[in-house]
């Protein structure tokens, strides 16, 4: 599963610089998925869907930070545990239930965002 960050959040910015993916922004700031990744050009999510990864996406928050769930890979295949909820003086960055995933999906994910 991905990592969220509920409205406890205090909007400190710990968990921004911690991310491996770039999948943590500000409230209120748009995101693309090329930043922090290798990807390029129209990226195809392998169900019918294709975008291009420059294209800016609108901010999903404009309260507190958020984490983009399709670039999150809970820092699997970077440390042992995600960075953002290590560093979080609140602890809001918490498993995402709506959002689960294996191990295994999570590896894939980390591949396909950095080009492995």
């Amino acid at each position: 599963m991905a990592i969220k960050i509920t409205d406890e959040c205090i909007n400190c910015g710990a968990c921004e610089p911690e991310c491996p993916n770039n999948a943590i922004y500000d409230a209120g700031v748009s995101w693309r998925f090329s930043e922090g990744t290798e990807l390029k050009g129209v990226i195809d999510f392998g169900d019918g869907t294709t975008l291009d990864a420059e294209e800016e996406q609108a901010a999903i928050s404009d309260e507190v930070y958020y984490i983009v769930s399709d670039k999150c890979t809970e820092c699997v295949g970077f440390h042992d545990e995600p960075q953002c909820a290590a560093v979080c003086p609140v602890d809001c960055c918490v498993d995402d239930e709506d959002v689960r995933e294996t191990e295994d999906e999570l590896l894939a994910k980390k591949a396909w965002l950095h080009g492995e």
